[in-house]
Protein backbone atom coordinates (compact mmCIF):
# COMPACT_ATOMS: atom_id res chain seq x y z
CA UNK A 1 0.00 0.00 0.00
CA UNK A 2 1.87 3.17 -1.43
CA UNK A 3 1.93 6.45 0.97
CA UNK A 4 -1.43 7.78 0.01
CA UNK A 5 -3.57 4.88 1.02
CA UNK A 6 -1.67 4.54 4.21
CA UNK A 7 -2.82 7.58 4.94
CA UNK A 8 -5.99 7.53 4.34
CA UNK A 9 -7.05 4.05 5.46
CA UNK A 10 -5.72 5.70 9.17
CA UNK A 11 -7.61 8.07 8.53
CA UNK A 12 -10.83 5.84 8.38
CA UNK A 13 -10.05 4.22 11.28
CA UNK A 14 -9.81 7.37 13.39
CA UNK A 15 -13.38 8.63 11.66
CA UNK A 16 -14.76 4.92 12.96
CA UNK A 17 -12.69 4.67 16.32
CA UNK A 18 -14.81 8.30 17.38
CA UNK A 19 -17.96 7.51 15.69
CA UNK A 20 -17.87 10.10 13.23
CA UNK A 21 -17.98 7.53 10.45
CA UNK A 22 -20.96 8.24 7.71
CA UNK A 23 -22.39 5.19 6.04
CA UNK A 24 -25.36 5.90 3.01
CA UNK A 25 -28.85 4.50 3.25
CA UNK A 26 -30.03 3.13 0.10
CA UNK A 27 -33.73 3.75 -0.80
CA UNK A 28 -35.60 0.93 -2.52
CA UNK A 29 -38.79 3.92 -3.02
CA UNK A 30 -39.07 7.92 -4.03
CA UNK A 31 -38.61 10.45 -1.72
CA UNK A 32 -41.48 11.44 0.34
CA UNK A 33 -42.39 11.19 3.84
CA UNK A 34 -42.34 7.56 4.31
CA UNK A 35 -39.63 5.45 2.76
CA UNK A 36 -38.54 2.15 2.30
CA UNK A 37 -34.81 0.92 3.35
CA UNK A 38 -33.62 -2.41 2.76
CA UNK A 39 -37.70 -3.65 2.54
CA UNK A 40 -38.36 -1.69 5.60
CA UNK A 41 -40.82 1.59 5.84
CA UNK A 42 -39.58 4.39 7.72
CA UNK A 43 -41.15 7.68 8.45
CA UNK A 44 -38.65 10.01 6.91
CA UNK A 45 -37.74 12.97 9.26
CA UNK A 46 -34.02 14.11 7.72
CA UNK A 47 -34.77 15.20 3.87
CA UNK A 48 -34.87 18.67 2.84
CA UNK A 49 -37.94 18.39 0.62
CA UNK A 50 -39.50 20.93 2.72
CA UNK A 51 -42.68 21.51 0.71
CA UNK A 52 -42.84 17.72 -0.62
CA UNK A 53 -42.71 18.33 -4.45
CA UNK A 54 -40.00 15.65 -5.06
CA UNK A 55 -42.33 12.93 -6.22
CA UNK A 56 -45.36 15.24 -7.06
CA UNK A 57 -47.36 14.09 -10.16
CA UNK A 58 -47.44 16.92 -12.07
CA UNK A 59 -43.07 17.20 -11.47
CA UNK A 60 -42.99 13.45 -12.89
CA UNK A 61 -45.28 13.59 -15.95
CA UNK A 62 -43.74 17.35 -16.86
CA UNK A 63 -39.98 15.48 -16.70
CA UNK A 64 -41.61 12.67 -19.25
CA UNK A 65 -42.94 14.92 -21.71
CA UNK A 66 -39.46 16.76 -21.59
CA UNK A 67 -37.97 13.64 -21.50
CA UNK A 68 -39.07 13.04 -25.01
CA UNK A 69 -39.02 16.61 -26.57
CA UNK A 70 -35.51 16.81 -25.34
CA UNK A 71 -34.34 13.25 -24.00
CA UNK A 72 -31.59 12.59 -21.50
CA UNK A 73 -28.53 14.15 -21.47
CA UNK A 74 -28.09 18.07 -22.45
CA UNK A 75 -24.85 16.54 -24.36
CA UNK A 76 -22.37 19.89 -23.97
CA UNK A 77 -22.07 22.76 -21.68
CA UNK A 78 -24.22 25.83 -21.59
CA UNK A 79 -21.41 27.77 -23.88
CA UNK A 80 -21.13 24.85 -25.71
CA UNK A 81 -24.66 23.26 -27.14
CA UNK A 82 -26.24 22.23 -23.85
CA UNK A 83 -28.09 25.29 -23.05
CA UNK A 84 -32.35 24.44 -24.23
CA UNK A 85 -35.49 26.27 -23.85
CA UNK A 86 -36.06 24.61 -21.49
CA UNK A 87 -33.06 25.89 -19.02
CA UNK A 88 -33.87 29.47 -20.54
CA UNK A 89 -37.43 29.52 -20.00
CA UNK A 90 -36.76 28.33 -16.06
CA UNK A 91 -33.73 31.20 -15.75
CA UNK A 92 -36.26 33.89 -16.48
CA UNK A 93 -38.73 31.92 -14.30
CA UNK A 94 -36.32 32.37 -11.50
CA UNK A 95 -35.39 35.88 -12.27
CA UNK A 96 -38.99 37.00 -12.30
CA UNK A 97 -39.81 35.63 -9.52
CA UNK A 98 -36.57 36.79 -7.30
CA UNK A 99 -37.51 39.90 -8.45
CA UNK A 100 -33.96 40.10 -9.89
CA UNK A 101 -33.27 41.29 -13.59
CA UNK A 102 -31.77 37.55 -14.60
CA UNK A 103 -30.73 34.72 -12.86
CA UNK A 104 -28.60 32.01 -14.02
CA UNK A 105 -28.56 28.17 -13.78
CA UNK A 106 -25.76 26.11 -12.03
CA UNK A 107 -25.48 22.10 -11.65
CA UNK A 108 -25.46 22.60 -7.87
CA UNK A 109 -25.53 24.81 -5.10
CA UNK A 110 -21.93 24.13 -4.27
CA UNK A 111 -20.98 24.94 -8.04
CA UNK A 112 -23.13 27.81 -7.61
CA UNK A 113 -21.31 29.45 -4.39
CA UNK A 114 -17.65 28.42 -5.41
CA UNK A 115 -18.02 29.57 -8.93
CA UNK A 116 -19.70 33.09 -7.67
CA UNK A 117 -17.16 33.51 -4.85
CA UNK A 118 -14.13 32.60 -7.18
CA UNK A 119 -15.33 34.85 -9.96
CA UNK A 120 -16.19 37.89 -7.80
CA UNK A 121 -13.37 38.30 -4.94
CA UNK A 122 -9.74 38.52 -6.09
CA UNK A 123 -5.77 38.86 -4.03
CA UNK A 124 -6.39 42.11 -2.50
CA UNK A 125 -10.16 41.89 -1.16
CA UNK A 126 -11.57 40.63 1.71
CA UNK A 127 -14.54 38.58 2.37
CA UNK A 128 -16.00 38.10 5.67
CA UNK A 129 -18.35 35.51 6.56
CA UNK A 130 -20.59 33.82 9.79
CA UNK A 131 -19.25 31.26 11.28
CA UNK A 132 -21.34 28.83 10.61
CA UNK A 133 -21.36 29.17 6.91
CA UNK A 134 -21.97 26.49 4.07
CA UNK A 135 -18.57 24.85 3.64
CA UNK A 136 -19.37 26.27 0.00
CA UNK A 137 -19.17 29.57 0.22
CA UNK A 138 -15.83 28.84 2.78
CA UNK A 139 -14.31 27.15 -0.40
CA UNK A 140 -15.43 29.74 -2.55
CA UNK A 141 -13.44 32.47 -0.51
CA UNK A 142 -10.37 29.93 0.04
CA UNK A 143 -10.32 29.23 -3.79
CA UNK A 144 -10.78 33.06 -4.96
CA UNK A 145 -7.32 34.01 -3.22
CA UNK A 146 -9.42 36.86 -1.01
CA UNK A 147 -8.77 37.44 2.71
CA UNK A 148 -11.33 35.59 4.09
CA UNK A 149 -12.41 36.46 7.96
CA UNK A 150 -15.41 34.68 9.66
CA UNK A 151 -17.31 36.16 12.18
CA UNK A 152 -19.42 34.70 15.40
CA UNK A 153 -22.71 33.37 14.54
CA UNK A 154 -24.82 36.53 13.78
CA UNK A 155 -22.53 38.56 15.41
CA UNK A 156 -22.99 42.28 13.83
CA UNK A 157 -21.03 43.90 16.38
CA UNK A 158 -17.98 41.60 15.69
CA UNK A 159 -18.89 41.96 12.10
CA UNK A 160 -19.05 45.71 12.14
CA UNK A 161 -15.54 45.83 13.96
CA UNK A 162 -13.60 43.61 11.36
CA UNK A 163 -15.47 45.80 8.32
CA UNK A 164 -13.96 49.14 9.88
CA UNK A 165 -10.54 47.56 9.66
CA UNK A 166 -11.09 46.57 6.00
CA UNK A 167 -8.97 48.20 3.67
CA UNK A 168 -10.08 47.74 0.04
CA UNK A 169 -13.45 45.95 -1.52
CA UNK A 170 -15.19 43.67 0.86
CA UNK A 171 -18.16 41.38 0.39
CA UNK A 172 -20.41 39.93 2.87
CA UNK A 173 -21.37 36.55 2.59
CA UNK A 174 -23.87 34.71 5.05
CA UNK A 175 -26.38 31.52 4.74
CA UNK A 176 -30.22 33.02 5.02
CA UNK A 177 -31.22 29.68 6.95
CA UNK A 178 -28.43 28.09 8.33
CA UNK A 179 -28.17 24.42 7.35
CA UNK A 180 -27.50 22.31 10.93
CA UNK A 181 -28.68 25.15 13.39
CA UNK A 182 -32.74 26.30 11.49
CA UNK A 183 -31.91 29.61 12.14
CA UNK A 184 -32.59 33.07 9.77
CA UNK A 185 -29.66 35.34 9.63
CA UNK A 186 -30.56 39.39 11.01
CA UNK A 187 -30.57 39.96 7.20
CA UNK A 188 -32.47 43.59 7.20
CA UNK A 189 -29.13 44.56 9.82
CA UNK A 190 -26.83 43.12 7.93
CA UNK A 191 -28.58 44.51 4.47
CA UNK A 192 -27.66 48.03 6.31
CA UNK A 193 -24.63 47.57 7.57
CA UNK A 194 -23.02 46.19 4.58
CA UNK A 195 -24.86 49.35 2.77
CA UNK A 196 -23.21 51.54 5.26
CA UNK A 197 -19.96 50.15 5.08
CA UNK A 198 -19.98 49.96 1.50
CA UNK A 199 -19.39 46.04 1.11
CA UNK A 200 -21.32 43.84 -1.25
CA UNK A 201 -23.98 41.25 0.81
CA UNK A 202 -24.78 37.91 -1.20
CA UNK A 203 -27.03 35.11 0.33
CA UNK A 204 -27.36 31.74 0.36
CA UNK A 205 -30.87 31.12 0.57
CA UNK A 206 -30.45 27.03 -0.20
CA UNK A 207 -33.12 26.57 3.35
CA UNK A 208 -35.47 29.51 2.88
CA UNK A 209 -36.18 29.48 -0.60
CA UNK A 210 -39.33 28.16 -1.18
CA UNK A 211 -40.16 27.99 2.29
CA UNK A 212 -40.11 31.37 3.73
CA UNK A 213 -42.02 34.95 3.13
CA UNK A 214 -45.17 35.89 1.77
CA UNK A 215 -44.71 34.33 -1.69
CA UNK A 216 -42.15 31.89 -0.44
CA UNK A 217 -39.35 33.72 -1.98
CA UNK A 218 -37.00 33.02 0.80
CA UNK A 219 -34.95 34.69 3.97
CA UNK A 220 -34.58 37.79 2.14
CA UNK A 221 -38.51 38.33 1.07
CA UNK A 222 -39.08 37.85 4.87
CA UNK A 223 -36.90 40.35 5.85
CA UNK A 224 -38.19 42.93 3.46
CA UNK A 225 -34.91 42.92 1.55
CA UNK A 226 -35.15 43.46 -2.44
CA UNK A 227 -32.16 43.26 -5.15
CA UNK A 228 -30.81 46.32 -3.92
CA UNK A 229 -30.33 45.53 -0.79
CA UNK A 230 -29.03 41.85 -1.37
CA UNK A 231 -27.38 41.90 -4.75
CA UNK A 232 -26.37 38.49 -5.14
CA UNK A 233 -28.78 35.72 -4.31
CA UNK A 234 -28.35 31.90 -4.77
CA UNK A 235 -31.00 29.33 -3.76
CA UNK A 236 -30.93 25.63 -4.79
CA UNK A 237 -33.94 23.70 -6.73
CA UNK A 238 -33.37 20.28 -4.83
CA UNK A 239 -34.64 21.34 -1.89
CA UNK A 240 -38.27 22.72 -1.43
CA UNK A 241 -38.27 22.68 -5.01
CA UNK A 242 -38.21 19.11 -5.34
CA UNK A 243 -35.64 18.81 -8.29
CA UNK A 244 -31.65 19.45 -8.57
CA UNK A 245 -29.39 22.51 -9.28
CA UNK A 246 -29.13 25.91 -8.36
CA UNK A 247 -29.17 29.58 -9.33
CA UNK A 248 -27.77 32.49 -9.19
CA UNK A 249 -29.80 35.83 -9.38
CA UNK A 250 -29.18 39.71 -9.73
CA UNK A 251 -27.45 42.16 -11.67
CA UNK A 252 -27.33 41.96 -15.71
CA UNK A 253 -23.37 42.69 -14.93
CA UNK A 254 -23.38 39.70 -12.37
CA UNK A 255 -25.04 37.09 -14.20
CA UNK A 256 -23.42 37.92 -17.90
CA UNK A 257 -20.06 38.13 -15.73
CA UNK A 258 -20.54 34.11 -14.07
CA UNK A 259 -21.69 33.39 -17.70
CA UNK A 260 -18.45 34.55 -19.35
CA UNK A 261 -15.87 33.34 -16.27
CA UNK A 262 -17.49 31.02 -13.76
CA UNK A 263 -15.20 28.21 -14.18
CA UNK A 264 -18.05 25.56 -12.37
CA UNK A 265 -20.35 27.23 -15.11
CA UNK A 266 -18.05 27.23 -18.23
CA UNK A 267 -16.30 24.00 -18.12
CA UNK A 268 -19.58 22.02 -16.54
CA UNK A 269 -21.82 19.46 -18.56
CA UNK A 270 -25.45 21.66 -18.24
CA UNK A 271 -27.74 19.49 -16.28
CA UNK A 272 -30.60 17.81 -18.18
CA UNK A 273 -33.31 20.03 -19.70
CA UNK A 274 -35.79 17.77 -18.89
CA UNK A 275 -34.94 18.31 -15.11
CA UNK A 276 -34.69 22.35 -15.98
CA UNK A 277 -38.55 21.72 -17.38
CA UNK A 278 -39.43 19.79 -13.83
CA UNK A 279 -37.92 22.92 -11.83
CA UNK A 280 -40.26 25.32 -14.36
CA UNK A 281 -43.19 23.01 -13.10
CA UNK A 282 -41.77 23.28 -9.73
CA UNK A 283 -41.76 26.75 -9.55
CA UNK A 284 -45.34 27.29 -10.37
CA UNK A 285 -46.56 24.58 -7.91
CA UNK A 286 -45.09 26.67 -5.50
CA UNK A 287 -46.21 29.74 -6.46
CA UNK A 288 -50.36 27.96 -6.62
CA UNK A 289 -49.88 25.67 -3.57
CA UNK A 290 -49.33 28.41 -0.86
CA UNK A 291 -50.75 25.60 1.93
CA UNK A 292 -47.30 23.62 1.13
CA UNK A 293 -45.41 26.56 3.48
CA UNK A 294 -48.28 27.45 5.72
CA UNK A 295 -48.77 23.46 6.55
CA UNK A 296 -44.99 22.83 7.14
CA UNK A 297 -44.48 25.64 9.42
CA UNK A 298 -47.52 24.82 11.42
CA UNK A 299 -45.89 21.33 12.09
CA UNK A 300 -42.92 22.54 13.19
CA UNK A 301 -43.88 25.14 15.36
CA UNK A 302 -46.29 21.76 16.58
CA UNK A 303 -42.87 19.61 17.07
CA UNK A 304 -41.56 22.52 19.03
CA UNK A 305 -44.47 22.92 21.48
CA UNK A 306 -44.51 19.29 22.21
CA UNK A 307 -40.92 19.18 22.43
CA UNK A 308 -40.97 22.35 24.91
CA UNK A 309 -43.38 20.23 27.03
CA UNK A 310 -40.66 17.03 27.02
CA UNK A 311 -38.29 19.81 27.98
CA UNK A 312 -35.85 18.86 24.97
CA UNK A 313 -33.26 20.65 24.45
CA UNK A 314 -34.15 22.45 20.57
CA UNK A 315 -32.44 25.60 19.20
CA UNK A 316 -34.22 28.78 18.16
CA UNK A 317 -35.56 27.80 14.84
CA UNK A 318 -39.22 28.19 13.48
CA UNK A 319 -38.87 26.68 10.20
CA UNK A 320 -38.51 22.61 8.85
CA UNK A 321 -35.00 22.24 9.96
CA UNK A 322 -35.60 21.18 14.02
CA UNK A 323 -31.98 20.17 15.62
CA UNK A 324 -32.23 18.19 18.95
CA UNK A 325 -29.00 19.19 20.12
CA UNK A 326 -27.36 15.86 22.03
CA UNK A 327 -23.88 16.48 22.55
CA UNK A 328 -21.84 13.49 21.91
CA UNK A 329 -21.50 11.82 18.63
CA UNK A 330 -22.07 8.71 20.53
CA UNK A 331 -25.46 9.57 22.11
CA UNK A 332 -25.97 10.90 18.99
CA UNK A 333 -25.94 7.55 17.05
CA UNK A 334 -27.49 5.81 19.61
CA UNK A 335 -30.53 7.95 19.61
CA UNK A 336 -30.81 7.85 15.67
CA UNK A 337 -30.33 4.15 15.92
CA UNK A 338 -32.97 3.30 18.33
CA UNK A 339 -35.71 5.71 16.52
CA UNK A 340 -34.80 3.78 13.27
CA UNK A 341 -35.45 0.37 15.21
CA UNK A 342 -38.99 2.37 16.18
CA UNK A 343 -39.94 2.87 12.24
CA UNK A 344 -38.14 6.88 12.22
CA UNK A 345 -35.53 7.94 10.02
CA UNK A 346 -33.52 11.25 11.77
CA UNK A 347 -29.68 11.84 11.04
CA UNK A 348 -27.30 11.89 13.63
CA UNK A 349 -25.66 15.13 12.17
CA UNK A 350 -21.73 15.07 14.13
CA UNK A 351 -18.11 16.73 13.45
CA UNK A 352 -16.73 17.68 11.35
CA UNK A 353 -20.86 18.91 9.87
CA UNK A 354 -20.82 20.62 13.36
CA UNK A 355 -18.82 22.05 16.07
CA UNK A 356 -17.07 19.33 18.72
CA UNK A 357 -19.56 18.56 21.47
CA UNK A 358 -22.30 19.95 19.56
CA UNK A 359 -23.89 16.69 17.48
CA UNK A 360 -27.64 16.56 16.80
CA UNK A 361 -30.06 14.71 15.96
CA UNK A 362 -31.30 17.46 12.63
CA UNK A 363 -34.93 16.57 12.26
CA UNK A 364 -36.58 18.22 9.17
CA UNK A 365 -40.51 18.57 8.29
CA UNK A 366 -42.07 18.22 5.32
CA UNK A 367 -45.43 19.52 3.66
CA UNK A 368 -46.31 16.34 3.06
CA UNK A 369 -45.73 14.97 7.12
CA UNK A 370 -49.50 14.38 9.03
CA UNK A 371 -49.58 15.56 12.50
CA UNK A 372 -50.09 12.28 13.59
CA UNK A 373 -46.34 11.62 12.23
CA UNK A 374 -45.32 14.11 14.19
CA UNK A 375 -47.29 13.03 17.27
CA UNK A 376 -45.57 9.56 17.03
CA UNK A 377 -42.03 11.50 16.78
CA UNK A 378 -42.55 13.12 20.18
CA UNK A 379 -43.64 10.02 21.71
CA UNK A 380 -41.05 8.63 20.47
CA UNK A 381 -38.25 11.09 21.58
CA UNK A 382 -40.27 11.04 24.78
CA UNK A 383 -39.64 7.42 25.16
CA UNK A 384 -35.76 7.44 24.55
CA UNK A 385 -34.59 10.34 25.13
CA UNK A 386 -33.32 10.49 28.97
CA UNK A 387 -32.71 6.75 28.69
CA UNK A 388 -29.38 8.11 26.38
CA UNK A 389 -28.63 10.71 29.03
Amino acid sequence: MNIFEQRLAAQLAEREAANLYRRRLSLDTAQGPVIQVNGRQLVNFCSNDYLGLAAHPQLKESLRNAVTRYGVGSGASHLVCGHSAAHHELEEALAEFSGRPRALLFASGFAANTGTLSTLLQPGDTVLQDRLNHASLLDGALHSGARLQRFAHNDLQVLERKLDAVRGPAMVVVDGVFSMDGDVAPLAALAQLAQAKQAYLMVDDAHGFGVLGQRGIGSTEAAGLGAQDVPVLMATLGKALGTVGAFVAGSDTLIESLLQGARNYVYSTAMPPALAAAGLTALHLLQSEAWRRSHVLSLAARFRRGAEQLDLPLLDAAGPIQPLIVGSADRALALSRELQQRGLLVSAIRPPTVPPNTSRLRITFSAAHSEAQVDTLLQALADCWQRHA
